[in-house]
């Protein structure tokens, strides 16, 4: 019989497919963190400027890793980046980061107006309810009239219901299409961000492989039928 192939993962598995990328595939953290950010930095500069005011919240994890590799890749590119962090003490891995982004031209600022926001502050891992400071700096915000891009999953999603703290008007998830996200409306906004994750890992979780070939960024298609 031939195994039913989805075209979207549950949070729950796409957390081992990212711990079997790691250990069996030497798939390092860092890595898919860099890949992560250059993905989202190459998104927001199709909706940004020279002149645009791009502002980033920051997590003190992997997801805020990823958002300062996009702050330092933009910077980089002679965009205008600030950050947002509330709360200064960073893993390893981001304050690395950190150092890296501030040294290539981002700043670090409190929330005011901005053209883009991106939410950055929490991955696939976040868990209920978010530290307060988070949720002050997730309101300021929502205040903003900025354009609002997420990172993975939105900051205060709740898998249960649907319902977040972060209101996006684009999201880019990693690698593939979460079924939580689908199931509760956010797929027209949904974009996917190849992250250099292994056909053979795809086909272990039965998951339909996007097709990266020509963009490592691609729309979730609505359309696209679960065989």
């Amino acid at each position: 019989m031939q195994k039913q192939v989805q075209a979207s993962i549950s949070i729950d598995h796409f957390r081992k497919m990212d711990e079997l990328a790691i250990q069996k595939y030497g798939l390092s953290i860092e890595l898919m963190m860099e890949n992560a950010g250059i993905q989202l930095a190459r998104l927001i500069s199709q909706y940004a400027t020279k002149q645009s005011n791009i502002h980033i919240g920051i997590g003190k994890g992997n997801n805020g890793g990823g958002g300062l590799v996009a702050a330092r890749r933009l910077a980089g590119w002679g965009f205008q980046v600030l950050l947002d962090i509330p709360d200064a003490d960073l893993r390893i891995l981001p304050a690395c980061q950190l150092e890296r982004a501030l040294q290539a031209g981002s700043r670090v600022r409190a929330i005011g107006k901005a053209d883009i926001f991106v939410d950055a502050y929490f991955g696939f891992s976040q868990k209920l309810p978010l530290p307060e400071s988070y949720v002050n700096s997730i309101q300021r915000a929502m205040q903003n009239s900025a354009f609002r891009i997420s990172l993975d999953l939105p900051s205060g999603f709740n898998k249960e219901n649907g319902e977040t703290l972060f209101h996006p008007d684009l999201i880019l998830t990693m690698a593939a299409p979460k079924t939580e996200l689908i199931t509760f409306g956010y797929g027209p906004i949904l974009h996917i961000a190849d992250i250099s994750i292994p056909r053979e890992l795809y086909e272990h979780f039965g998951i339909l492989q996007p097709a990266f070939q020509q963009s490592g960024i691609i729309k979730y298609l609505s359309h696209i039928n679960e065989t």
